[in-house]
């Protein structure tokens, strides 16, 4: 039988405040445990919540960057349900009435080798607080409970289940991540839990319209977990069902140890978890006079973006998508170009998207914290560009700046003259080059002038070598081209 897979995401995104959603308390990442809990984190008899400000702003923000309703009224209703990290008995979160409606999220997905621009449609995005932390270390047998995360203010953002991969549940949850962070919404650390996703997966057979049973895998931290977890659950729920088995609606925990999904509770419902509007809280009353206000303080968004850097470069859909995927990356570019020249744009995107952003990923570190600064990339180009050196050449001193982490934006000139890597442009330098190279590959010679034009490559092959990769490639090709049919 073949199956279809569903697919939708909740994504919990720490917002960027100084304080806490319904209190005054901090958050501090690694504070010692209930040092940062106040009288209202704490749930005291007779205490308030004060709704933060600022997480209802950077919740515009978020919609607004997604072409969201910001809804002018919204509630926030109590979650009521048993932890022993939730003192209240209850969560501060929205339910009918979210501050965010609706919205899109475009993301680039490799398919059959090919890069292809999606957009998936969003449910819904509402603040919420988090609940504290049970600690289970360290307490001689016994757990204990922190409560320095209660309060923290949230943005949950709610997917359709309209993915029908991991691939593309990761391709998603990368670009959101990215536009929280370009917004300056949430930092986006996903080790430290401001950035975690829930997984709701089910399958279904391939026609059926009708929804499966659906799991929730909750938590997870990084995108390969998330590839991995929802792949390990896509293939237990098909092997169950086709064993004649049935999937029972849970709540799911990913160990990353066994790479498997295993059981942590029955998934409830929403009526299970009784919502009514919380008393102590007013209505959340958002005029379109702040949301243009809200919208007026903003950066400029990745999607104009997009469009002014195809517009004023000349660059495909594509390398606009791949430069800003990030904020950072975005920035680099524009300083590259901005040093280089509006003409080098292109081949700014082609080193930034190809040299640039494999030694990031070799190295393991953030594109804002590349060793190689925007200036010293430039020169480079325009080495490049007038001729000074080869393509291949500028590949080596691209290794060594990076190597040397040195900060000179004259870089590139110095590695050239110190290492005499200039490229070989002299017509007669070249025209003895070549002759040599022709004169030890008759049979190469040969093959050409039968009708074998793919035998030119070797022979530049050749003469690159002889001239220990320095000579002009272009000039190269033109001299053996017009000696070979000579």
């Amino acid at each position: 039988m073949q199956w279809e897979v569903v697919i939708g995401l909740e994504t919990h995104a720490q917002l960027s405040t100084q304080s806490k959603i319904f209190s005054g308390s901090p958050i501090r990442f690694g504070a010692a445990p209930n040092t940062q809990a106040s009288p209202v984190d704490l749930a005291l008899p007779g205490v308030l919540p004060v709704l933060n400000k600022g997480a209802v702003e950077r919740a515009i923000q978020f919609g607004l960057a997604i072409g969201a309703t910001i809804a002018p009224r919204s509630v926030f209703a109590r979650k009521n349900y048993f932890y022993p990290d939730l003192p209240k008995g209850y969560q501060i979160s929205q339910f009918e009435l979210p501050v965010v409606q609706g919205g899109r999220v475009p993301f680039m997905l490799e398919k059959d080798g090919k890069p292809e621009l999606r957009t998936l449609q969003l449910t819904r995005a509402h603040l919420e607080e988090d609940a504290g932390k049970s600690l289970h270390e360290d307490y001689a047998g016994m757990s204990g409970i922190d409560l320095n995360r209660a309060g923290t203010p949230l943005l949950e953002i709610v997917t359709e289940p309209d993915m029908r991969s991991a691939a593309e549940a990761v391709a998603y949850a990368k670009a959101l991540h990215s536009l929280v962070m370009w917004l300056g919404i949430c930092d986006g650390n996903m080790q430290e839990g401001s950035f975690r996703c829930d997984a709701n997966v089910s399958v279904r057979p391939a026609g059926q319209s009708a929804y499966g049973t659906r799991c929730e895998i909750k938590n997870l931290n990084s995108f390969r977990f998330m590839e991995d977890a929802i792949n390990y659950e896509v293939r237990r729920q098909i092997e169950l069902i086709e064993d004649g088995g049935t999937v029972v609606q849970e709540t799911r925990l990913y160990d990353p140890d066994r790479k498997e999904t295993r059981s942590m509770r029955s998934k409830e419902d929403s009526q299970d978890y009784r919502y009514f509007p919380d008393p102590d809280l007013p209505p959340l009353m958002i005029s379109a006079e702040w949301i243009e206000r809200v919208r007026a303080a903003m950066p400029e968004l990745p999607d104009a973006m997009r469009q002014r850097l195809i517009a004023d470069y000349g660059l495909s859909e594509y390398d606009a998508v791949i430069l800003t995927q990030s904020k950072a990356m975005a920035a680099y570019f524009e300083a590259v170009v901005a040093s280089a020249g509006v003409t080098q744009a292109k081949a700014a995107a082609n080193w930034l998207m190809g040299d640039v952003a494999s030694a990031v990923n070799r190295e393991g570190i953030d594109i804002a914290d590349v060793p190689v600064g925007a200036e010293q990339l430039a020169l480079l180009l325009q080495r490049i560009a007038d001729g000074t050196i080869s393509n291949k050449i500028a590949k080596d001193i691209f290794a060594t700046m990076w190597e040397e982490k040195a900060g000179d934006a004259g870089a590139a000139d110095r590695i050239i003259e110190a290492k005499g890597l200039k490229q070989i442009s002299d017509s007669g330098a070249l025209e003895k080059i070549v002759d040599e190279v022709l004169a030890a590959n008759a049979k190469s010679v040969e093959e050409f002038r039968a009708g074998k034009e793919q035998a030119i490559n070797a022979l530049i092959g050749q003469a690159m070598k002889a001239s220990r990769g320095k000579a002009n490639p272009a000039q190269l090709t033109e001299l053996l081209k017009k000696k070979l049919k000579g």
